[in-house]
């Protein structure tokens, strides 16, 4: 590690140029590219005839590790030393600012100057000496719309900006985490990035609508020597100016970019104050931007801008004033001192020393009212015996070797009417409890200051112009103190209202959307009333319907039900009918039985008297052959055909009438017999033909009989389910009526 610098000394800010390359919407419209690079020189750009010269001057074709290692690697190793550093970039909207600072997270090649520097810091960190104990927190946080805005926790908003006791700004209440790697750094980037404000813009699809400040705070301690140094670094992401013609911005946009311009601009007056180093008043209070990067212009800090330029021709008049603002930039001169805590023993020899101090004055002022009041006395008192307190002063003021001084913004906004080469050591603060300053006082102090001018003009021109004057700037300097206090104590009152406010407007915006809400409610609910009246209506009207209906159905379910008992007693009847036609089938059954029993015997009576008679033509003639199917074993049970019967008739005769020829004298009683046999004969054909018609007859009766009874059986079938349909449908009606009922009656 470098060894740390006891005394102030003087650095100037650098200021590094970077030229992106004309992106698609520039080449689309035929920008040209205005910048050119002279070719012996990486110091310098030149833009319409104009040369600016600055640290070094990024090309197109630089890398993001150039740009890093050529701009802001050094810093690591001054704020690992002790110092204060910032890195903030500088430009119009999409000039690259962003993806200078942040770049491709993750990407080696594409990541920009936050994340390297966060790894490069740790890195230097292994490699330090094994006795240095360090702890590292970070904060984040976002100027949006002149509002702080912590990044890291989104419920705090409109943070304060308050001043410490070396008079250095610093935003209070700001969430600090302790970090131990990279990666737990580059979580809280994510974390702060995902809720940080951006837009949409014509030119630019990811426009920052706030400034980004990370605060990285390096606080280290020798084990071995007991020292402690602290180093604070701020990488800055600021938000891009913006002309609203070409930008497009409307509604909250360009109310963001009203107060991106605004800030921006603020910062030019102080870079324009400090860079002409003629006025006593630096406007650092315009702008919460300034005042948190007070420090890092004409303060105590080591500081790096990037200004970002657009090298298309559409672009030449922002990019010109880009380059001025980097070169008053250059201008500035900051007085950095190693932030060291000092031992108890460094606080003891201080103490002695400034005791010493004391006492010295003490004589001097002894001396000096002893000549005062010689003056006053009318005595003339001797050149040689004057009291030097010209000198007297220019000593004491003197600040001994490795003592704290204001910085010159300080120095220059409270005594700007001292010479700038005098160190004056700070006056102790006084604490809030002192409050305002009453008219009281007011007076006492106009008063203490006639006495003084009076009592002045009576002692010589160099004591009124050197000691008095002196006290008078002093008194000044009290007073302007209790005014800042005063100033801070309003800053906080102000961030009570401003949070106050910023809830009331929240509740308010709540009740509103509650309002709106009911409003909403109360004319849906109008409109479903509405609705529901005119479904009423028609429910009424449908009532009415169901109603009449209902009567009707009334009247049909009267009518159905006597259809239905006329049917009952029909279907009654018709059983009854039945029963009979059953009895009668079965008497006719049973008749039918005796029938075929008869017809059974009396076939077998004729099947005997056939066979008898065929054996008496056998015994008549020898010559007839008796059929197989008419032998006696072959039963009685087999049909005879008519063939057999003609055959046996047509022998019959022949057999006969060979008999008649040959006994015709004697054959008068078979001839008799015969006819008688044959009448009988007939009358048995015809006796079983009336038997088979009538048994025919009868089966047609039985199939008519049991198609009757089956459409009966159906016909009582369909009244039994129309009679339940009309009980189901008559319930539902009255559900419903009942339903109806209950509703109109609601």
């Amino acid at each position: 590690m470098a060894n740390p610098v006891p005394n102030p000394a003087e650095c100037g800010i650098q200021v590094f140029c970077r030229v992106r390359p004309l992106n698609s919407m520039e080449e689309k419209g035929e920008s040209k590219f205005v910048p050119k690079f002279p070719s012996d020189s990486q110091e310098a750009i030149s833009v319409a005839g104009k040369v600016y010269v600055f640290d070094k001057v990024f090309k197109p074709t630089s890398k993001q590790e150039e740009v890093y290692m050529g701009a802001a690697y050094h810093i690591v190793q001054d704020v690992l030393s002790g110092y204060n550093g910032t890195v903030f970039a500088y430009g119009q909207t999409s000039s690259g600012k962003t993806h200078t600072m942040e770049g491709v997270f993750g990407d080696s090649e594409k990541q920009g100057i936050i994340p390297r520097i966060v790894q490069d810091i740790f890195n230097h960190i292994y490699n330090m000496d094994v006795d240095l104990e360090f702890h590292i927190k970070v904060s984040y946080f976002e100027i949006y719309n002149e509002k702080i805005r912590d990044l890291l926790d989104v419920t705090k908003m409109n943070l304060a900006i308050h001043e410490d006791k070396n008079r250095v700004p610093y935003v209070k209440g700001a969430t600090e985490r302790f970090v131990s790697s990279p990666e737990e750094v580059m979580a809280c980037i994510d974390e702060g990035k995902s809720n940080r404000h951006v837009a949409v813009t014509n030119m630019n699809e990811h426009s920052s609508r706030s400034h980004s400040v990370f605060l990285i705070q390096v606080k280290q301690e020798n084990t071995a020597t007991q020292k402690k140094l602290t180093g604070k670094l701020y990488l800055v992401d600021l938000a891009g100016s913006e002309k609203v013609s070409k930008t497009g911005a409307e509604g909250t946009v360009l109310e963001e970019a009203k107060n991106i311009n605004k800030s921006l601009s603020a910062l030019g007056n102080v870079i324009a104050a400090l860079a002409e180093g003629t006025k006593a008043h630096v406007p650092y209070r315009d702008s919460k931007l300034t005042r948190i990067l007070q420090e890092s212009l004409g303060g105590n800090s080591r500081t790096t801008i990037v200004i970002c330029c657009s090298p298309a021709s559409v672009n030449e008049a922002e990019t010109k004033s880009t380059l001025m603002f980097g070169q008053r930039a250059k201008t500035i001169k900051n007085v950095v001192v190693v932030n060291e805590e000092l031992t108890a023993e460094e606080w003891k020899r201080r103490y002695e020393r400034e005791k010493e101090k004391v006492a010295r004055l003490k004589q001097q002022l002894m001396a000096a009212e002893a000549e005062l009041s010689r003056w006053r006395k009318g005595e003339k008192v001797p050149e040689a015996e004057w009291v030097n307190l010209l000198e007297g002063a220019a000593v004491n003021l003197q600040l001994p070797s490795g003592a704290e001084s204001l910085s010159p913004s300080v120095s220059d906004s409270v005594l700007g009417s001292l010479d700038r080469s005098i160190s004056v050591a700070p006056v102790p603060l006084l604490t809030s409890a002192i409050g305002a300053i009453t008219d009281a006082d007011r007076k006492k102090y106009e008063e203490e200051r006639l006495n003084i001018d009076f009592e002045s003009s009576r002692i010589p021109c160099f004591l009124n112009c050197t000691f008095f004057k002196f006290i008078q700037n002093m008194w000044d300097i009290s007073a302007l103190y209790i005014f800042y206090l005063q100033l801070d104590e309003k800053d906080d009152e102000i961030t009570l209202h401003s949070q106050l406010a910023e809830r009331l407007k929240q509740q308010m915006n709540e009740q509103e959307e509650l309002i709106r809400q009911i409003k909403l409610d109360y004319e849906n609910a109008q409109a479903e009333v509405s609705r529901i009246q005119s479904e009423n209506e028609a429910s009424k009207e449908e009532s009415k319907e169901v109603l009449t209906a209902l009567e009707e159905l009334a009247m049909n379910y009267d009518i159905k039900t006597q259809e239905a008992e006329q049917k009952t007693r029909e279907n009654e009847q018709l059983s009854d009918e039945l029963s009979k036609k059953n009895v009668k089938v079965l008497e006719l059954t049973t008749e039918l039985e005796t029938l075929r029993e008869s017809c059974a015997t009396q076939k077998k009576r004729i099947t005997d008297a056939m066979q008898s008679m065929l054996r008496d033509l056998s015994e008549v003639g020898s010559n007839y052959a008796n059929a197989a199917k008419f032998n006696a074993e072959n039963g009685i049970d087999k049909p005879y055909d008519e063939e057999l019967f003609a055959h046996a008739r047509i022998y019959l005769l022949y057999a006969l009438f060979q008999k008649m020829s040959s006994l015709e004298s004697g054959s008068g009683d078979v001839t008799h017999r015969l006819e008688t046999t044959e009448k009988e004969l007939a009358d048995c054909r015809l006796l079983l033909q009336q038997n088979e018609a009538k048994n025919k007859s009868l089966q047609e009766t039985i199939a008519v009989q049991e198609k009757m009874k089956r459409q009966l059986e159906e016909q009582v079938n369909s009244l039994i389910s129309s009679k339940n349909f009309v009980f189901t449908e008559i319930s539902e009606i009255l559900l419903i009526l009942f339903i109806c009922g209950e509703f109109i009656f609601v």
